[in-house]
């Protein structure tokens, strides 16, 4: 895993805060891509994400009473859980946000090394919850700002994404009932500095290539392959660019090809 997984959370976590740290009511109420999701869905989502993250890492048995009930319903315990905070009002709910979240990045920072904590589907060290946070921000942070019509600037940071991407790489075909091949794949990444991040057996006859902001963006689903320079290399590969997905749970529609020219 790239370094520095921590302070990168926090560094992530402050980018999307300033897309909404000056939004008017009009602002928070822009639907986007995730139907029927405003921006401020995006953000109580984000607050829950680190609710929970924060238990795991400072309170466990609070956080196994508070997911236990949702288990069951994927959908519905997401709608479930993000209401409280909805309903707070914009300005509380910029509030909790921030306090969730920093509630969060320093329980994790101080978990001892080795330590898991527990997780929806398993226990994980914090490094690894830390980088699956980043995958959240990631993802959601894109969803606003295509609501707000900004292009973002990406950073190295994206290396904790895509190392994480190809540690859950099966998670596409079980979100879909579809078994996972007996094959390992190559994956070779550049990101935005220009620095490589190399995955798999060097020779790997299944491979994956391209900008790692485009592979990040496809595994959270937020662009089309088709508008990404991501390329595959056997039909295996090939196929895992049309389920890949770095998330459990349902894979959701996606987006269209094409949908976000208007930002290109």
């Amino acid at each position: 895993m790239p370094q520095d997984v921590f302070s990168d959370l926090i560094a992530e976590g402050q980018d999307i805060d300033r897309l909404v740290a000056d939004l008017d009511e009009s602002g928070w109420a822009l639907p986007t891509p995730a139907e029927g999701w405003t921006v401020a869905h995006q953000i109580a989502h984000l607050t829950t994400i680190f609710k929970m993250a924060a238990l795991s890492a400072s309170d466990p048995q609070g956080f196994v009473e508070y997911v236990t009930p949702l288990a069951g319903d994927f959908n519905g315990s997401v709608q479930q859980i993000l209401q409280p905070y909805l309903a707070l009002g914009t300005e509380k709910l910029l509030t909790a946000w921030r306090e969730e979240r920093a509630a969060a990045e320093q329980a994790l920072a101080v978990v001892p090394a080795g330590q898991v904590v527990p997780w929806l589907v398993r226990p994980l060290p914090a490094p690894v919850l830390a980088a699956a946070g980043l995958m959240e921000l990631f993802g959601h942070g894109q969803d606003v700002a295509d609501a707000l019509g900004v292009r973002r600037e990406y950073t190295d940071r994206v290396g904790h994404l895509a190392w994480f991407a190809v540690r859950t790489w099966d998670f596409g075909y079980q979100a879909r009932k579809e078994a996972t091949p007996d094959v390992e794949f190559r994956f070779e990444l550049t990101g935005p500095s220009g620095v490589r991040w190399d995955f798999g057996p060097e020779d790997a006859e299944q491979r994956i290539t391209g900008p790692a902001v485009d592979f990040c963006l496809l595994v959270t689903r937020r662009r089309h392959r088709d508008d990404l320079a991501v390329t595959a290399t056997g039909a295996d590969a090939d196929h895992w660019l049309d389920i890949a997905q770095a998330y459990r749970g349902p894979a959701g529609p996606g987006r269209r090809p094409g949908q976000f020219a208007h930002l290109a």
